[in-house]
Order: C-alpha cells, then structure tokens, then sequence
C-alpha cells in the first residue's frame, strides 16, 4: 500500500553516513522537494551527517542558487561525493575544490552501468571506457582531491581482458535514494508523463531496493489506481517506499522553464519555423564550420555550450531531419535546447532512457560526436574537466569520444571572447582574447589522443579561425578564416607549434556571411 509522507517526514528516514542516491540530471529532474526536507532537518538537527552522495550529473542551474545539490552543501552533511558531473551545482563543485568533501569523477555511462551492477549484485563494470584518460589509475585515477586520495578507496583499477586493457570500476551498493517522477498512483507505481527526460530513476531504484534500502520518490499528484497504463509505468509499486507530493515551486520540469513544455515530451510537435535561429556571432561560426561535417542519415550527438549550437543551425539551414540529433540525456531527434535546460529537445522523436542511450554510445553506434574543448596540447590531448583546484568532472564526455570513430572538438581559439567583426566571408580580430587554448601540457587529459590512434578515429579541433586534425604527432593547421594571419592570430597564441598542412586551406566563406549558408548533406 503506498506511503504518502511529508518532505520533512521523508528526511527523518535518512540516517548519518548512509550512501544515498539523489537523482536528476543537471537542470532536470531534480527532486527538490525532497532535497529541500533534508536541507531543513540538517538546519535543525544536525542530521544526517557525513553522508555518501551518489550521482550522474549533479543537478542545478550552474549558480549558487538554493536548489538541487546546492541544498545539501551545508558544512557535515556530506562527507564524499560520487559523481559523473558537479558543475551545474555550484556548491558541490566548490566543496569538492575547496578539499571540504571528499571527490570522485567518473565517465557518466560508468556511473549509469554502476547503479544496474548495484542492482544485479554484480561486483563492479568491466569497460575500456577511460583508459589512458585521468580516470585510469596509471595516470591520475578517478578520486579528484586529496580528501578523497586520502580515503585509500580503490574504486577504479586495471585488468587485462585478451592481451587489452581494461578499467574495472566496484559497485557502489545505496542505502536510499530520493528521486523524482510525475504520478504516483494509489499502488505506488510511478510515471514520468512531464519528465523531459528519462535519468536513472528505474536503475536507481531497483538498486536500493536489491540492497534492502529505502526508495522515496518525489512527484507532483497522486493518481487514482489503475490510471497510469501499465506501458507509462516506469518504475513499479514494488521498488517504492515513500511517496512525497511535491509543491508545485519544488517540481519545475526543469531550471529553465516556469511551465510545463509538452514539446519536450513529444505530447506535442511545434513548427521547427518557430525555434529562433542564433545570431552570427563567433559561437554560430564555429557550429556553421562543424555542422559542414555532418553526413545525412546520420546518428550525432552534441555537447553542451558551443556544441549544441550545431542543431540550431541544422535546423535555420532545414537540414536537421536528415539525420538524428542525440543527446547523452536520452532525445533523439529534434532540436536540442541551449543554455540552461541543456539536456532536452524541442520535438525529440523519442526518449531513450540514459541507461540504454550509453549501451549505445559505448558500442559505436554515433556516428559523429561534437563535443566542447577547453584545453588542447601537442599531443593531441583535450582537456574538459580540471582548472586549476576545480575538477567539474566529465560528464559522457569521455564514453563519446572514445567511442565514436568521427569527434570534432569545438570552441574558441582563445580562453576569454575575443571582439570580432564578422563579415565579407572572414573575421577581423577587432581585440584578442585573453588566456591560451592551445598548451603544451593539459591539466587533465579527459579525451586521449594516443588512445585515438590506436584505435583510428578521425579526430577535428574547430575554433571560429584555425581548423586542425590528429595527426600520427601531434596535430596539424589545415584551414584558416580568411582575414587571419596565421603567424600573428594562430602560431603565437599557441604554447606549441603545430604542423601546417601544405594544403593549407581558407575556411568556406558563407560561414561567415549574413542569411543562410545553403548547406546540403
């Protein structure tokens, strides 16, 4: 028989030092009302203290603001942190930089396959995702400060599997989670109608439960029995302790949004006229130069920030339905929203749940990957995940990349924006941007380019003036903006010199003219 209780009588049931599994991902899905129960208790108790947080991609808005994980950031409450991703809450990426909780970062598809080996009482995930990047063991391991190095916990380590390696990561079993869905029924079994995506809360929950802890689910109405259909039934009665009604202010459908968008579920379809086309500006010049990669009948996926801006111009250009669009959220389809509610899609032509999407990813069935850079060195190496003290963590990024055979890579050319004029088919440097790109070593080595030898991918790095390509060493210059200086603008903003291809070519014109580029397939 369900459970109806308070967030505040839901809190009461999680004890000091216990693992939990809090759910959502980024600005989606989070269960606010439930992590707001607990914020209240520790306020006024003290309790719980010391706890384990596990999680794919923390949730939040990117700011301090009070909601998702930064809930949960008051000093005691948390001890350690495993997560694929702490950057959109602000507070726990600041605690675990500042050393004040102790932090692990791990490839999200391994955090996802984590929860089912939890669930089937399996040791742990046997995957080559991770070799050779930061999370191997041999190079820096997954534990990213010292409180966590200090804990001595071997939660990654290598083996051998037919001469190959492999990184092994241990399950991590839960004692509760809390998580979030639509309806409960009287039953307790839950729906996710108004989820615009589908994270863990199957995969979480069935590995709680295995574990003989408690599942709480967060949702906004309780149904009669019988009124969700058995096939919208995503997580039955039988995994569900607690049910708590959330308020209406606790259960935005995600950070970005004050309503409902039923787009973003698929109930409704809305003319692909009526989603704006970006402005030129340096970010539509580098989606332009990498959407040129894009091949029809493909299956892409696209990262956050620059990246995604790659949809935006498949659909100005009336390209994006000749070939699929996927985000590691789950969408397939349709046009990927921006900025803060990155993680949905406007008319996505389904939903896969994250579990399934990275079976996916991790078995080559993109064929394409545009993904975000930070740093790039000599090598060939990119880092995403560590400046400086902050390790935000790599989210999917490290099972895309390694298991894509075509990855562009894409961003500015330099730290900070540069003032550009953008016009007659090239760019003038009005002011350079401030911070180098392009270094000779990177902090952290979240994509590996000898990794991408050996296994013969086509690797491009895409900035709004300089275009270059792996190489058997290092990496090589092959297309310049027109109106660039490749010694004053290119070669001495860089730490290394690169090859120079001597088909040395000038970036295509309409990427940087007004009106549309008449792009074809």
């Amino acid at each position: 028989m369900l459970k109806i209780v308070t967030r505040r009588e839901a809190a009461a049931l999680i004890n000091d030092g216990i693992t939990l599994g809090v759910g959502g991902f980024g600005a989606h899905s989070a269960p606010d009302e439930l992590l707001k129960g607990i914020e209240e208790r520790y306020a006024d108790e003290g309790h719980p203290r010391g706890i384990t947080v596990f999680s794919g991609i923390c949730t939040g808005n990117n700011k301090f603001d009070d909601i998702g994980h930064n809930r949960l950031a008051a000093e005691g409450l948390i001890d350690t942190l495993i997560a694929g991703h702490y950057k959109n809450s602000a507070q726990m990426d600041k605690l675990v930089s500042e050393n004040k909780i102790a932090g692990y970062a791990l490839p999200l598809g391994v955090v996802v396959n984590m929860l089912r080996a939890s669930a089937a009482k399996r040791p742990g995930v046997l995957t080559r995702v991770g070799v050779r990047t930061y999370v191997d063991p041999r190079v820096e391991g997954c534990a990213v400060n010292e409180r966590a190095r200090a804990q001595n916990r071997e939660l990654v380590s290598v083996m051998q599997i037919d001469g190959r390696d492999c990184l092994f990561y241990r399950s991590v079993p839960l004692d509760a989670c809390v998580i979030r869905g639509t309806y409960a029924d009287t039953d307790g079994n839950i729906s996710l109608a108004h989820e615009d995506i589908q994270e863990t809360q199957l995969q979480m929950a069935t590995a709680v439960h295995n574990n003989g802890g408690i599942v709480i689910v967060q949702v906004e109405a309780v149904l009669e029995r019988g009124s969700i259909p058995a096939r919208e039934v995503v997580i039955n009665h039988s995994l569900v302790d607690y049910v708590v009604v959330s308020s209406p202010e606790n259960h935005r459908q995600n950070y970005a949004v004050d309503r409902y968008h039923p787009e973003y579920t698929g109930e409704i379809r809305i003319p692909a006229g009526d989603i704006p086309a970006m402005p030129l500006n340096m970010r539509k010049v580098i989606a332009r130069r990498a959407a040129m990669e894009l091949k029809k009948g493909s299956v892409i996926n696209l990262g956050i920030g620059i990246p995604s801006g790659i949809g935006s111009v498949a659909n100005e250009e009336g390209v994006a339905d000749q070939m699929l669009l996927s985000l590691e959220s789950g969408p397939l389809g349709g046009v990927p929203t921006e900025g803060v509610g990155f993680g949905c899609a406007t008319n996505p032509e389904n939903i896969y749940a994250i579990a399934n999407n990275f079976d996916f990813y991790d078995g080559g069935g993109l064929d394409a990957a545009f993904l975000g850079l930070a740093q790039v060195d000599e090598n060939g190496n990119v880092n995403v995940s560590r400046f400086g003290k902050s390790c935000a963590g790599p989210g999917g990024f490290i099972n895309i990349t390694q298991s894509t055979k075509n990855v562009c890579f894409m961003g500015g050319f330099t730290a900070t924006k540069p003032t550009l004029e953008i016009e007659n088919g090239g760019l003038k440097i009005v002011e350079e941007g401030k911070g180098v790109k392009f270094v000779k070593k990177v902090e952290q080595v979240t994509f590996s380019a000898d990794y991408a030898r050996e296994t013969g991918q086509k690797i491009l790095y895409i900035t709004e003036r300089a275009v270059f390509r792996l190489a058997e060493k290092g990496i090589e210059l092959i297309e310049v903006a027109s109106g660039v200086d490749v010694q004053r603008d290119i070669l001495d903003k860089m730490d290394f010199v690169p090859q120079i291809s001597p088909e040395l070519r000038t970036m295509d014109e309409r990427i940087f003219n007004s009106g549309k580029m008449g792009l074809t397939l």
